[in-house]
């Protein structure tokens, strides 16, 4: 068992991971920026150190600082939450390195899924069902690449090997725009994430966001926590997310978690891990793998009844995996929509003194988030301020609460989303029915 773990990471997540760490009796210590001294986690931790100033750059991401951070604490092991260095190969190496424990898999696992087309081939020795594309990076000539994209089918997507968070992507409808668009999608590649290596893929037209929930020891054995929808996005983010995916055949489900099981004994994988999915047409496509807790963990863990949090600090103190397949019955339904400070017609931060917040409460209703009254959110981290979460014995169930939940969440003095959730995403006919596709919100938010 793990004795002491550096939560290396701030907001709702951290918190989530201190709750998780007092459960199992493991001491914790808050690392935070100098905006951050009033966050509820820093509070509540046994230990807790200032990192640095309130640029990212010199607090959440400043390795060395997180490492003496350790070093003077004498923890055991730093738990990277999501964001900043969760998924940073280098920091999980220099954590392991420096004779800490990382809770999360290899750097070597890192490395693998991080880059995509390394990703892409890993999944495919390992079954796992991929998108048609060029199979590997586009090279220079111009002349293979169109015979690639031609033999595919137009239109294509020109993906980064190392982007994410919807960077690093240029549809192109017709050949002509081809090279030129691999071009432009390589200079910006590399100016943002430091690798220009590009390539190709089928561009689907009317897919849903399909993610399988995985743990693993890395000791040989594994399992899936079943599937999430994710299809609500804007702009390539996130905005709701729900568990089971509607809609979905169930032995194409089976099929497909079973798959991506078999994948995380192929990589020798070790932590919580998500394989996300394009699903168009009765086909499942893998497009990338998160090394990492998500975001939308919660939806899974309200249908499973596991705490994949406590499940990532047990492995990572070397236990097996406790759970097995057959110990994992998926119940009832749930919903989590993500409330940002941001102004709800421009999108834009909203960062501010909250002068009052009302948490909703009720049966299967569950909030996750660091805010309170007098709270005020600072200008230099992403707008994320909560999570709210409602479960049901039937999706219809689920939906109703989290409607009931977003008329009684109250945050003020400051501008929220909660308005776009509760008036168009909840009252909306076509998400109400379930299995929207991925442009249906911004399609919505437009009208």
């Amino acid at each position: 068992m793990l004795e002491k773990v550096v939560i290396a990471n701030r907001g709702e997540i951290a918190l989530r991971i201190l709750r998780a760490c007092k459960e199992l009796g493991i001491r914790t210590v808050a690392v935070y920026s100098t905006a951050d001294r009033d966050l509820m986690h820093v509070r509540l931790a046994d230990e807790a150190v200032c990192i640095g100033a309130a640029s990212s750059a010199q607090s959440y991401l400043n390795i060395p600082s997180i490492i003496s951070a350790a070093e003077v604490t004498d923890a055991d092991a730093i738990h990277p939450g999501y964001g900043f260095l969760a998924e940073n190969a280098d920091f999980a190496e220099c954590v392991e390195r420096s004779g800490f424990i990382f809770i999360g898999p290899k750097a070597e696992t890192i490395r693998l899924m991080g880059n995509k087309v390394s990703a892409i081939t890993a999944m495919q020795k390992a079954g796992v069902p991929t998108v048609p594309g060029s199979d590997g990076a586009a090279g220079d000539d111009g002349e293979q690449t169109l015979a690639i994209a031609r033999r595919i089918g137009f239109p294509v997507i020109v993906k980064a090997a190392s982007g994410g968070g919807g960077r690093g992507m240029r549809i192109v409808e017709e050949e002509s725009a081809l090279l030129n668009a691999i071009t432009l999608t390589r200079s910006e590649a590399k100016n943002s994430f430091g690798d220009e290596t590009v390539y190709i893929e089928k561009f689907l037209t009317h897919p849903r966001h399909v993610e399988i929930q995985v743990l693993a020891d890395g000791q040989g054995n594994a399992i899936h926590l079943g599937d999430r929808d994710c299809s609500l996005q804007r702009r390539h983010q996130k905005v709701v997310e729900e568990a089971p995916a509607p809609g979905i055949p169930q032995d194409i489900r089976d099929e497909v978690a079973k798959r991506c099981v078999d994948a995380c004994l192929e990589i020798n994988y070790r932590g919580a891990g998500t394989f996300e999915f394009l699903y168009e047409d009765g086909n499942f496509y893998f497009i990338e793998m998160n090394t990492r807790v998500q975001v939308e963990h919660p939806v899974t863990e309200m249908i499973t009844g596991v705490d994949i949090v406590k499940e990532q600090l047990l492995m990572a103190g070397g236990q097996p995996l406790s759970l097995r397949q057959q110990d994992i019955e998926l119940k009832g339904h749930a919903f989590e929509t993500r409330i940002n400070a941001e102004d709800p017609e421009r999108y834009v931060p909203s960062p501010g003194r909250i002068s009052y917040y009302h948490a909703p409460g009720g049966n299967g209703v569950r909030v996750d988030s660091h805010v309170y009254t007098g709270y005020t959110v600072p200008p230099f981290y992403d707008s994320l301020i909560g999570k709210l979460i409602t479960w049901g014995p039937d999706r219809p169930t689920a939906f109703v609460r989290m409607q009931n939940a977003l008329d009684e969440i109250v945050v003020e003095g400051i501008k929220s989303n909660i308005a776009m959730h509760r008036d168009r995403i909840f009252r909306d006919p076509g998400f109400r029915e379930g299995g929207v596709d991925i442009h249906h919100l911004e399609k919505k938010l437009r009208s």
